[in-house]
């Protein structure tokens, strides 16, 4: 079941993800035209593309958290032994689950509370509703954490849910290898002939 939700809220991420950066392309460059072309910047503009970048880097963290992509120093947890590797990824990410628990769900309400009601110069919403990424966020990589927690703690490794090109041209390459090895035969060019010539004559 929250394999399931997981897969969802990543297409989810993804879409969002998506449609956030190009929104802001699309901002950037009114922003460009009115101040160059125009001579006249757009107010909007500015407090728009700010925010949204915010938004932006926020969910594309998330999502690059659930697909297990993040960046991690794990020479030491590689070589520890099984038991050793499994204590470390239960507290990395019990860590992880307390920080999105703590600082982005709780001090990110807290910050949403505090400046709810503080207006934005040109821009319909406020300083609490942009502020709302953090939270949100930080409910979803606490509950991405919270399940490979569970992994973790099951012992299941858990891997990167996407291959990057490199490791995809590895497991390809690899594939063509052992069919290599596993049919000599597959060498041979179609349409070559291997018989000699004496032979034919034969």
């Amino acid at each position: 079941m929250m394999w399931k939700i997981r897969q969802g809220l990543l297409s989810a991420l993804k879409l969002l993800c998506i449609v956030l950066f190009s929104v802001l392309v699309l901002v950037v460059v009114w922003q460009v035209f009115t101040r160059q072309v125009l001579g006249a910047p757009s107010p909007w503009a500015t407090v728009t593309a700010q925010y949204m970048f915010v938004w932006l880097s926020l969910f594309a963290a998330t999502l690059v958290f659930g697909e297990r992509g993040h960046i991690a120093v794990d020479v030491l947890a590689q070589r520890a032994p099984r038991v050793s590797r499994r204590v470390l990824m239960v507290l990395v990410q019990a860590c992880t689950l307390a920080f999105a628990a703590l600082a982005m769900v709780s001090g990110g309400l807290r910050g949403v509370s505090i400046s709810w009601d503080q207006v934005i110069p040109g821009f319909p919403f406020t300083v609490g509703h942009m502020y709302l990424a953090l939270p949100v966020t930080g409910l979803m990589i606490a509950f991405l954490a919270l399940e490979d927690l569970l992994l973790a703690v099951r012992g299941d490794e858990l891997e990167p849910l996407e291959e990057t090109d490199d490791e995809a041209a590895e497991s390809a390459g690899a594939a063509a290898a052992a069919t290599v090895v596993q049919d000599p035969q597959a060498q041979t060019l179609p349409g070559s002939d291997t018989s000699t010539d004496t032979e034919k004559e034969r």
